[in-house]
């Protein structure tokens, strides 16, 4: 493809993910990438290479880029940018194309985008000295490059540090894996990624993480097929780590998704026990069977459910039900706005609306109050999300440690030196006396998560 042929094809994928402002109705963009590359397999590697790095740096810097779009008056008064204005800035700040080369791109042939406009022109040479995206007065929202409402609440949280936070969130997340133990230790595992030409190296906190150096395909190694890797990100790695499930517990996951949790409850578990994973779609359960035989965890139950009350929670929650239906252990990885994926998603920070926000809230609130009910006493609750808001974590955690006198919240540290560093992993990046975990790209290098461990009282 010619370099205007990628232009033209990151404009059309990004024009079908500009969501209207109430943030329903696109697709997200690794899915929007994946259609295309399937409509036009003329494409070749690097040209989906180029056209992703076009729409993935857009969408990472896009409170940026509108900041200068609007300080150079490059769109329509008063219009919502289009996905060529914001192309257009792309190019120069991110890619550092000057006005001769976007002459040379945007030539009007074909499958090349129509020539530059005299305003575009304008626009490359006033932006022809500026290097880079920042500029000293710009507003939280275009630092953060989030809509406003969650710029002020990224302020919030990192206070001094939010410039800092915010830039690792533009970063492009590694690839990381954790080894099943089930089958393999780290040092079998990386033997046979090294076979087959793969390079990883020890993450440093999670003793089950193995990262790549560069990105490359997995799904066809022998390592993959056979089940001794599984991807998953090492904070994901760590927040299963820290249920400290065990061999012959009863354990559930009650938002299992996928199953990528699950998979590694039964690993910890070394397949003694039972394990239960529920989710309120049975797709996605049923999507996880592939995944479950790959990796040989046979103890695992898929369960879908009605809603966080079916009554099967009900059930096993009843005096009938008695101690014995109760578990040691229930995880819920919470349904969650996902901000602290931000590196991997950068488009789902302008999909999500506030009231996103106040749904699922009160969505989580429902969960952990019906999850609760399933712990036995003695046991534990862990809570989990992929979010670095106040609101979907320690709220959520206070509410229900006031609504139920019958829990409390371990300190962090214990947890871990019980969990992670009795197998070795890396120290604690939790302050002494916290009692929750929150990790997040700039200080572990892992994706944004909060993690809280709750003990149900004896008596």
């Amino acid at each position: 493809m010619t370099p205007g042929g990628r232009i033209s094809a990151a404009i059309e994928i990004l024009e079908g993910l500009n969501a209207p402002p109430d943030g329903q109705g696109a697709p997200p963009a690794d899915k929007a990438m994946a259609d295309w590359a399937r409509g036009n397999r003329f494409a070749g590697s690097k040209d989906r290479q180029a056209i992703a790095g076009m729409v993935y740096g857009v969408l990472r810097r896009r409170g940026q880029i509108d900041w200068w779009l609007d300080r150079v008056r490059a769109g329509a008064p008063g219009a919502e940018p289009t996905a060529r204005d914001r192309l257009l800035i792309w190019l120069l700040l991110g890619e550092g194309w000057r006005l001769t080369d976007l002459e040379a791109a945007f030539d009007g042939e074909r499958f090349s985008p129509e020539p530059l406009s005299q305003r575009e022109k304008r626009v490359a040479i006033e932006l022809g000295t500026q290097r880079g995206f920042e500029f000293g007065c710009q507003p939280v929202e275009a630092k953060a490059n989030a809509p406003e409402w969650l710029a002020q609440r990224f302020q919030a949280v990192y206070g001094a540090e939010a410039a800092r936070q915010a830039a690792a969130y533009l970063e492009e997340a590694p690839v990381d894996l954790r080894v099943n133990s089930l089958k393999a230790d780290r040092p079998a595992a990386k033997a046979a990624l090294a076979a087959e030409g793969i390079e990883a190296a020890e993450t440093p906190l999670s003793p089950l993480g193995l990262r790549l150096k560069s990105r490359a395909p997995l799904s066809g190694t022998e390592a993959f097929k056979q089940g001794l890797i599984e991807p998953q990100d090492e904070g994901s790695q760590l927040a299963a780590l820290l249920v400290d499930a065990r061999p012959g517990q009863r354990v559930v996951d009650f938002c299992a998704g996928a199953g990528g949790k699950s998979l590694a409850l039964a690993a910890q578990m070394a397949n003694k026990g039972r394990l239960v994973a529920c989710d309120t779609s049975e797709a996605r359960l049923k999507r996880a069977a592939q995944r479950l035989k790959r990796a040989g965890a046979f103890i695992v139950e898929r369960r879908p459910l009605s809603s966080e009350r079916d009554k099967w929670v009900k059930r096993a929650a009843s005096a009938k039900g008695g101690k014995g239906s109760l578990f040691d252990r229930v995880l819920v990885d919470a349904p969650c706005t996902g901000t602290g994926t931000w590196r991997r998603n950068p488009d789902q920070k302008w999909r999500t609306a506030e009231r996103d926000l106040f749904r699922l809230m009160e969505t989580q609130g429902a969960i952990l109050e019906s999850a609760a009910r399933l712990v036995v006493p003695g046991g534990r609750l862990v809570y989990v999300t992929c979010s670095w808001l106040r609101e979907e974590n320690e709220a959520q955690i206070e509410r229900l440690l006031n609504e139920r006198p019958d829990f409390f919240a371990y300190p962090i540290r214990d947890v871990w030196d019980e969990t992670v560093g009795a197998l070795g992993g890396g120290d604690c990046p939790a302050a002494d006396g916290a009692t929750n975990l929150r990790l997040t790209p700039l200080e572990q290098g892992v994706d944004g998560f909060f993690v809280a461990v709750l003990g149900r009282k004896l008596a």
